[in-house]
């Protein structure tokens, strides 16, 4: 997605350079229209690397079946009792079986469903 986001940048700067470019822009538009295009490519990569920098300093998925209280803790949302229920409610099948469990809220759920497996 981040690619994708990165070349329909690229691809805009570079269309919006062809049209600066017509028969009846002045240089200094073309250098003007230019000038603002640039601009916005480097914001917009500006925030895809802050993007990327983001995803890859997120923490490692947390397994509900081995986990300390303190890695379950961590977790959006999550205090030292749910994460005591955690571990009392082991082992999951899934990571859904903590809703279905009535350990957490679908909405609780909802907020960490991508940063915990399940392992066996």
């Amino acid at each position: 997605m981040l690619a994708r986001l990165l070349i329909s940048a690229i691809t805009g700067t570079i269309l919006s350079m062809c049209l600066a470019c017509s028969p009846n822009a002045t240089p200094d538009q073309i250098r003007q229209k230019t000038a603002e295009e640039t601009a916005a490519v480097k914001r917009d990569t500006k925030a895809v690397a802050e993007g990327l920098k983001d995803g890859l300093n997120n923490k490692r998925a947390v397994d509900l079946n081995k986990a300390s209280k303190d890695d379950l803790a961590s977790l959006p949302g999550m205090d030292a009792r749910k994460a005591d229920r955690i571990i009392a409610e082991r082992p999951y099948a899934n990571t859904h079986q903590l809703v279905t469990r009535r350990i957490i809220s679908e909405d609780e759920y909802s907020q960490i469903q991508d940063r915990v497996v399940v392992n066996r």
